[in-house]
């Protein structure tokens, strides 16, 4: 009976001396230190349902976590509205200087708005602001319809633009984010939109601000506070986008960019504002402490001349739009690294502007560490058959 009275006693003393040990560890950890996830690795973004951590020049993936998961993106939809709008004004179809009017529909828009009245006129900058400031549902709708005509021909616009980036898990209903059937994006898609709406770096003139005003001359200014406030307390923090519904969560794109180097980092589905955003700062310092980048070619450097056969013009100047570079982590030997560009020449007439034409190798020794496309700065169409005359003439006599 004795025996059989000590062997509880001593499964609690066992359990206790097993159980101290790892309360002790876990009040040995720093509060808000990053947790390894199950595969032994940093857990940057324990609250968050999905996020990814990039690095905006190369591509490169530095965390990810349920990166490629369908999920609800609420206003982070705008950072496609933005990446249309931007590439609209780069091909000359609208001017930041155009007015706007606002339609029945987009100023029916609930939600983050500007409060857009039916048949109100707005300049292309002033909605840019509303939608990269203040995440304006009816400015985004306004000038969706600017560029497309309707809503519904933008959202195919949208679509098609997801397609062509390589966004295989995403789907757009409408041009706002809010709440809709069908409507879905992943943290790993929501990063490629955002690295390219990074290669226009005006667009940070806008997503960087912390406040503006609307109808300053007016006798209803709108003040703008920005929905995204790392930009005010983070340093180098400069965009990108925000977004909440009670379905999304709280989700977040974001960029900052220290020296020349710049990465993106967004979570989805995170609790509130305030994890929401510590988990991207911590994000952001893991980065910044852990990793460098290797310039390739500065934004603006000339890469080359390309051929253009049969093209009005007989050859092309690239220059590179933006910064091309490599990740490194800091410390690893930074020695042998070389670039090859190979161009694919000649490049047949007519050529579309953002055409890829050829493609940046980066080695290390003998191994490749990063490839980059090279893209047609401007359009070139056919020349005729007189141009053709004079140049051949021009060339047999040279």
């Amino acid at each position: 009976m004795k025996v059989r009275r000590v062997r509880p006693v001593l499964l609690v003393a066992l359990s206790l001396l097993v159980a101290l040990p790892a309360a002790a560890a876990a009040e040995e950890k720093p509060k808000g230190a990053p947790a390894p996830s199950r595969n032994g690795a940093v857990d940057l973004a324990p609250n968050a349902r999905s996020a990814i951590l990039m690095d905006a020049d190369s591509g490169t993936i530095i965390f990810e976590k349920n990166s490629h998961d369908r999920l609800p993106p609420a206003s982070i939809t705008k950072i496609m509205t933005m990446l249309l709008v931007m590439e609209a004004l780069d091909e000359g179809r609208i001017k930041l200087t155009d007015k706007v009017t606002a339609s029945e529909h987009a100023a029916s828009m609930g939600g983050s708005q500007i409060f857009l009245e039916a048949g109100e006129e707005m300049t292309v900058e002033d909605l840019l602001k509303g939608v990269a400031i203040a995440s304006g549902n009816d400015a985004s709708v306004a000038l969706a319809e600017k560029i497309a005509g309707t809503e519904q021909e933008f959202v195919r616009m949208m679509n098609e633009r997801a397609r062509e980036l390589g966004m295989k898990n995403t789907h757009f209903v409408n041009s706002n984010g809010l709440p809709a059937e069908n409507h879905y994006t992943s943290a790993y898609d929501i990063a490629i939109m955002s690295r390219e709406l990074l290669k226009h770096p005006e667009i940070t003139k806008y997503t960087g601000l912390y406040q503006d005003y609307l109808r300053k001359d007016t006798d209803r200014p709108f003040w703008l506070v920005n929905t995204n406030k790392l930009v005010r307390f983070y340093p180098g923090a400069d965009g990108l986008k925000t977004g909440y519904t009670s379905e999304a969560k709280f989700c977040l794109s974001a960029t900052a960019k220290r020296d020349n180097f710049r990465v993106i980092a967004v979570v989805m589905g995170e609790p509130d504002t305030k994890t929401r955003n510590a988990e991207v700062s911590q994000m952001f310092d893991y980065a910044f402490a852990m990793y460098t980048n290797v310039p390739i070619f500065k934004q603006g450097d000339t890469i080359g001349t390309v051929r253009i056969a049969k093209g009005e013009v007989p050859s092309l100047t690239i220059k590179a739009k933006h910064p091309y570079s490599v990740l490194m982590k800091k410390g690893a030997s930074m020695k042998d690294i070389r670039h090859e560009v190979r161009l694919d020449e000649p490049v047949r007439a007519p050529v579309k502007a953002g055409q890829k034409i050829g493609k940046i190798i980066v080695y290390q020794g003998g191994n490749v560490l990063a490839e980059f496309d090279v893209e047609a700065p401007e359009s070139v169409g056919r020349a005729n058959w007189w141009t053709l005359f004079k140049r051949t003439c021009a060339e047999l006599f040279a």
